[in-house]
């Protein structure tokens, strides 16, 4: 089985991840559980299926540094894949990103979550455990600026999972590693891009984090993510990275430039067959400021518990609140009714043949056929020119014009 038909199979099970290993079957994550599938994979076949993706030029990265993270479509699911070395030889881990349009109401997050993007500057910490799906998370919050305000929104990712479509807001994505050296480059260059909102994928160094806080300091609201399985957690994570002799000047600057902090974790709904975020959000009040600067994290727990009428949710809270809801968004249900796609797949990678991109109407997606790909681009009914992500990136763009 090759790797399109791998990722089918996935996509028909409902799986969340896919996991490949040399002289084992496919290992597919349904509902958090881990099945096995099909007959043992051949070392050839997986080593064969890692130099299409990753390509000539990069392949000599992935031999000195045995790992390589990219994005692709594949049999029309955008997946986040990391290939990496094992003693079997080349193995995939590949994460399965939801098709359908990704909003608040799409991820069954809670309404008061678009009140925490009204602020024109500041930090939003997305948190929560591998797999709770921080990306989806912060990708609807960016959807909802995009749909209602005219903003200059800059995203750092390594790599890109979700491609945003234009639509009040004018948006650059930029991918670590393709179109900048480093998150620290990328961060750098953003205060002299004039934005107005930055996302950055994850923070995971020292110095990513202090470039984060510099930005969020400066005028602009900055959303990012970090493991942690508590808000609490998040915070004391962030601070404790930085040498003991500085945490408290960090402290204090998170504190000054903190907005909120949503810790989620994923939980799957029998009666309604999905998985659903049960969410902890922290909203920086006075006190909870206090609390940061004096390093005192052990509060925090509390300020969450009393703090409903600042719009904080502990965890308990929260599950009654899904207890009692009763509009929910099913994927099955809505894909048929669904309108246009407002997060969208990119073109299809230099190898055809392995790739393909999701099928979609002529209607929904602009240059979505051959045909419509030799002809100009003219302006919708909004006076606006739409123009799809390239998935090359700035040099193989170039090889093709």
């Amino acid at each position: 089985m090759d790797l399109e038909t791998l990722i089918g199979l996935a996509k028909e099970n409902g799986a969340s991840d896919l996991h490949l290993e040399p002289g084992l079957p496919a290992a597919l994550r349904v509902r958090g559980t881990l099945r096995t599938a099909g007959e043992p994979i051949p070392a050839q076949n997986l080593f064969e299926a890692a130099r299409a993706l990753i390509g000539p030029e990069t392949w000599p990265q992935f031999l000195e540094r045995r790992a390589f993270d990219l994005s692709r479509t594949i049999d029309g699911v955008r997946c986040r894949i990391n290939v990496l070395h094992t003693t079997r030889g080349i193995g995939f881990a590949i994460r399965l990103l939801g098709s359908s349009q990704i909003t608040i109401e799409s991820l069954n997050l809670h309404p008061d979550f678009r009140k925490l993007i009204n602020n024109p500057h500041g930090l939003i910490l997305i948190s929560g455990p591998t797999g709770s799906g921080k990306s989806s998370t912060m990708a609807a919050l960016i959807q909802e600026i995009n749909l209602a305000e005219s903003r200059h929104i800059v995203t750092v990712e390594s790599p890109i999972e979700y491609f945003f479509r234009p639509r009040r807001a004018f948006i650059r994505q930029r991918e670590v590693g393709r179109d900048t050296p480093s998150f620290e480059q990328a961060l750098v260059d953003a205060l002299r891009e004039d934005p107005d909102v930055l996302m950055v994928g994850e923070m995971r160094e020292p110095e990513t984090m202090r470039l984060t806080l510099n930005v969020a300091e400066t005028g602009h609201l900055v959303l990012a993510t970090v493991h942690s399985s508590t808000c609490a957690e998040a915070l004391q994570r962030v601070v404790s990275a930085f040498p003991s002799e500085i945490q408290s000047a960090m402290r204090a600057q998170l504190a000054d430039c903190l907005l909120a902090v949503i810790c989620q974790r994923l939980r799957f709904r029998a009666d309604l067959q999905i998985r659903v975020p049960e969410c902890e959000v922290l909203v920086a009040t006075h006190a909870v400021k206090s609390f940061i600067r004096q390093g005192d994290f052990f509060k925090i727990a509390s300020a969450i518990e009393i703090g409903a009428d600042h719009g904080m949710w502990s965890f308990q809270r929260y599950q009654s609140w899904l207890e009692k809801r009763t509009n929910w968004f099913v994927p099955e249900r809505d894909e048929s009714q669904e309108t246009e796609s407002v997060i969208i797949p990119e073109r299809p990678a230099s190898h055809p043949d392995e790739l393909t991109r999701s099928p979609a109407p002529a209607a929904k997606t602009a240059l979505s056929s051959p045909e419509a790909e030799k002809t100009p681009v003219k302006p919708s009914t909004g006076g606006r020119i739409e123009i799809e992500p390239h998935e090359g990136g700035l040099d193989d763009l170039l090889k093709r014009l």
